[in-house]
């Protein structure tokens, strides 16, 4: 399983009333907010999103901050992870980051609450997100899950496990991909070659080398004919048929014929799209309402979108006019 850090949409997160988002200048990190005006002075080696009123920021180690930039949680973990449902999964020893080996090795994982205090002492070979209350966690070579208080609600047993989406997780045994539910009941049996997480009731499902799409039931939907697909937002999902990228509908029917290079799911009417080498924004007609002219682009989130021209990192609206412009 990946840890997770820094794979929030176009990077922000709501905090009550403030929304922030994490911007690189001179090789220091600080955060902005959607005026792009500087609320937290660059002076992080390295900053993540807020979730939960606190972002993880990196000086030598990592730590957390609120939105007033005070270092609520002290710098000192090898990792640490964003919050969900109020719990952040950390990493304690093992070899740091290097050249061969950017994630580093060894340590183990635990969960803080907002505090900094340890509600799940370290003790996992590796940990995710909490979803719905439960957190998937790798032990003894095994995948299981925990609640909260760190209690195991399902045995370690699973080669892989992601986390919970719409009540169910996808996980993998014996080479094979199928889904349980929270109590550890095997709801789809492992079948799978791959298998993504549910959205709006659909899963991505590979088999014979073709991705489908399955219901909660594990009934096929949309049959296996795609060479690759991603998650459906209101009723649109990117599909791939050869070298080209559309999206279809929720009957497997193209929506928007496939002509782009690569394609991410739509967020707030608009989806990354990539073509002639270079990203810009479609509306669900297939239309570009920004040009594509970016070397990377995300999704967007509360209005903005986070983009990278030249290895600088930048912010554009929904207009594709730039809030924050690109800045390194």
């Amino acid at each position: 399983m990946l840890f997770t850090l820094a794979t929030l949409g176009a990077m922000s997160v709501c905090t009550g009333a403030t929304i922030l988002y994490p911007v690189v200048v001179n090789g220091r990190w600080g955060f902005v907010n959607p005026s792009g005006e500087t609320v937290i002075n660059p002076q992080f080696e390295r900053a993540e999103v807020f979730a939960g009123g606190l972002a993880a920021v990196r000086l030598g180690r990592w730590g957390y901050v609120d939105v007033s930039a005070k270092v609520v949680i002290n710098p000192q973990f090898d990792k640490a992870d964003v919050f969900s449902d109020g719990l952040a999964a950390v990493k304690l020893g093992g070899s740091g980051p290097s050249f061969l080996n950017p994630f580093g090795g060894g340590g183990r994982y635990g969960y803080i609450n907002s505090e900094g205090t340890y509600v799940v002492n370290p003790q996992f070979d590796d940990a995710g997100t909490f979803a719905g209350g439960l957190a998937a966690v790798k032990l003894g070579g095994r995948w299981g899950f925990i609640d909260k208080t760190g209690k195991i609600v399902v045995n370690p047993q699973f080669d892989d496990a992601a986390a919970f989406s719409e009540g169910l997780a996808s996980v993998k045994m014996a080479g094979r991909f199928g889904y349980t539910d929270t109590s550890g009941k095997t709801v789809i049996n492992p079948q799978f070659e791959r298998a993504q997480p549910f959205s709006e009731g659909f899963a991505g499902i590979r088999i014979g080398g073709r991705w489908g799409f399955v219901d909660k039931a594990g009934k096929l939907i949309i049959n296996p004919q795609f060479d690759e697909v991603g998650c459906f937002v209101k009723g649109l999902a990117p599909a791939r048929l050869g070298k080209r990228w559309g999206f279809v509908d929720t009957a497997g029917k193209f929506a928007v014929n496939p002509q782009f290079d690569d394609a991410a799911a739509f967020s707030e009417g608009l989806a990354p799209v990539r073509q002639s080498g270079r990203w810009g924004y479609v509306d669900k007609g297939g239309k570009f309402v920004i040009n594509p002219q970016f070397d990377e682009a995300m999704s967007f989130a509360d209005g903005l979108a986070r983009v990278k021209v030249d290895g600088r990192i930048g912010y554009i609206n929904t207009s594709g006019k730039y809030v924050w412009n690109p800045t390194k």
